[in-house]
């Protein structure tokens, strides 16, 4: 990372070699060297070193980051809320972007005192959080309070609202796959609704993981990808795939569609006569050919994204009647709390007790009793 003035970041550049020692994503080590350019860019307006950033700072740091404008990129003018100055759109740093700045502060002040770098304490430690430890929930895994870890939390943070997922209709669902015309593009599109796979997963698929007799697919994680496609998970696990339209896209497009003449491990490629020929596709042509596909389909919405596909499949299948941790393996969440998430969309039970309320189940019972 350089600083405003072109020169290098020593202790961030020394944070980031660690980070990469780590073996986290190329994508993780450029979010917290933008995340962290913020500090030093708060810091240059201080005068001040970062040696000497204390708690009282860090409470002024929180207060730049609110106010801090940024331009708006032409791609996110229609679902970021912005101001124009002098004529330019200007976007505000989102609650949930703030919070990731100053965990990344907190991460790399954390380091600089394993590292013999820094002597005082950190000035974003954490702290236990007694708030979630008296919050009651039935959903709670058993011999949940066993564990000696308790739960933390940061002492300076911004409030942020826990929204839900918003699962595409079937109206919607229908509508996009009428405007696929690429087999390619079908296969792909279905995997991700039908499996719930990310667009990670689904663009890192590799023919071997494919099976056809068992109807499933290993799911596996690998970072041979040319187009630095990687997954977000590292767990390894197998998606049942019943559906039979589902394996029978993914057959016909390789069977009729894929190029023959490459070599290739990975399941979707790059056709046409263009320069890209045998090329694995990247996030940018999922992306581009997903929207292109909703726009014509007239379902074109901020929130309707690729990965709105398995929130969709997450959704179903626990409408369905998916129990809460089969659908968590399913997935490939290691929290549950993730799993949760779409449980809030349509929680069963609370449906059922509220009908219960209304008497509405004994009124149908003496109805069917009755004819």
């Amino acid at each position: 990372m350089l600083d405003d003035a072109g020169e290098p970041v020593a202790a961030v550049n020394a944070y980031l070699r660690h980070l990469a020692a780590r073996d986290c994503s190329p994508n993780t080590l450029v979010a917290y060297a933008h995340d962290l350019q913020h500090l030093w860019r708060f810091l240059s307006q201080q005068h001040l070193d970062w040696h000497k950033f204390r708690v009282w700072h860090a409470v002024e740091f929180l207060g730049y980051l609110r106010s801090l404008k940024i331009p708006l990129s032409p791609r996110r003018r229609s679902i970021a809320e912005a101001v124009t100055i002098d004529g330019k759109p200007m976007a505000q740093l989102a609650p949930a972007t703030v919070n990731r700045i100053l965990a990344a502060v907190s991460s790399f002040y954390d380091f600089a005192i394993l590292s013999a770098q820094l002597e005082s304490a950190n000035p974003l430690e954490k702290t236990h959080d007694h708030q979630q430890q008296r919050v009651t929930s039935r959903h709670r895994p058993f011999m949940d309070g066993a564990s000696r870890q308790r739960p933390l939390r940061r002492r300076l943070s911004v409030k942020t609202v826990d929204r839900l997922p918003r699962p595409m209709s079937d109206e919607q669902i229908n509508a996009l796959f009428a405007e696929l015309h690429c087999k390619r593009d079908h296969a792909l599109v279905r995997l991700m609704l039908d499996g719930g796979l990310r667009p990670g997963k689904a663009l890192g698929l590799h023919l071997e993981d494919i099976r056809y007799g068992q109807r499933r697919l290993m799911v596996r994680y690998r970072n041979d990808h040319p187009k630095g496609v990687r997954a977000k998970s590292r767990f390894e696990r197998v998606v049942d795939l019943h559906d039979p339209a589902t394996l029978e896209a993914v057959n016909t497009y390789i069977m009729t569609e894929r190029p023959k003449d490459g070599d290739s491990p990975f399941v979707f490629l790059v056709g046409g006569a263009g320069k890209r020929r045998l090329e694995p596709p990247g996030y940018p042509a999922l992306f581009k050919l997903f929207i292109r596909a909703c726009e014509r389909a007239g379902i074109r919405e901020p929130w309707v994204t690729p990965h709105s596909l398995r929130h969709t499949h997450a959704t179903r299948m626990w409408e369905a009647g998916m129990r809460e941790l089969t659908l968590q393996k399913r997935l490939g969440h290691a929290s549950a709390e993730s799993t949760r998430t779409y449980t809030r969309v349509s929680d069963r039970e609370v449906v059922a007790d509220y009908r219960r309320a209304l008497g509405l189940d004994r009124v149908e019972s003496s109805a069917e009793a009755s004819a």
